[in-house]
């Protein structure tokens, strides 16, 4: 468990939003407040581990002729921290949580501020969610995710790898107050145009069932869906 009482190396609070989610101001600051966070941890030598977000079909304005991926990364190599905005060969080379997921599937919903329910709620939306793309375009694997051990469909890419405690700790502290890194990217975090007549759950998840036709293929279409 965290301990709530240990120093906050960065607080939200302290936050304004830099940038819609994936753009390169958005990353950038979640990689620099990473850095930050980490390095103050005195994380061990022996830790080689990464974290990859890749969001894939994202809105042209995020990308241009010298940044085609929207996404950061975290790798701590030998116990030295870097990240940046960005997917590097590097990072992606060592076990980790590497992720790969749609754009518009996660963007909305990243921006909420939440503690441990919070995110389990989430979580619970976005399986939903995913569930009710699959229903109404017949396809099993909408986002054509890769496939585990069992064939079930998943985000993580390999080499997969649970967060090492040390990292874990340091980059949760204070989740359930508003701070941790999940809640300095939602803080960081601008709203984008797509989502903003959307219905959404209360944790702002797209509510596709309550959507109409149009906005259920349109939808889709940010999601880089076809039936």
């Amino acid at each position: 468990m965290l301990d709530e009482d240990s120093m906050t190396i960065i607080s939200a609070s302290d936050l304004v939003a830099v940038g819609e989610f994936g753009s390169k101001a958005w990353s950038q600051a979640c990689a620099n407040a990473s850095v930050k966070i980490l390095r103050a941890a005195n994380l061990p030598k022996t830790i080689n581990w990464a974290f990859t977000e890749n969001y894939s079909n994202p809105p042209a304005r995020l990308i241009d002729s010298k940044r085609n991926h929207a996404g950061y990364y975290i790798m701590v190599k030998n116990g030295e921290v870097s990240a940046g905005d960005g997917i590097i060969e590097e990072a992606l080379t060592l076990p980790g949580f590497h992720v790969q997921l749609p754009w518009g599937y996660i963007a909305s919903q990243s921006g909420v501020i939440y503690g441990k329910t919070g995110q389990q709620k989430r979580s619970q939306d976005e399986a939903q969610l995913l569930l009710d793309i699959a229903s109404f375009t017949g396809l099993e694997n909408p986002f054509k995710l890769r496939l585990d051990q069992r064939g079930n469909p998943t985000y993580m890419l390999e080499p997969i790898e649970h967060w090492p405690p040390k990292v874990a700790k340091a980059l949760g502290e204070g989740s359930e107050n508003g701070n941790g890194l999940h809640n300095i990217a939602a803080t960081l975090q601008s709203d984008s145009p797509e989502f903003a007549d959307l219905p959404l759950t209360t944790t702002k998840v797209p509510l596709f069932s309550e959507m109409d036709k149009k906005q259920k293929l349109s939808f889709l279409a940010l999601c880089g869906v076809s039936n």
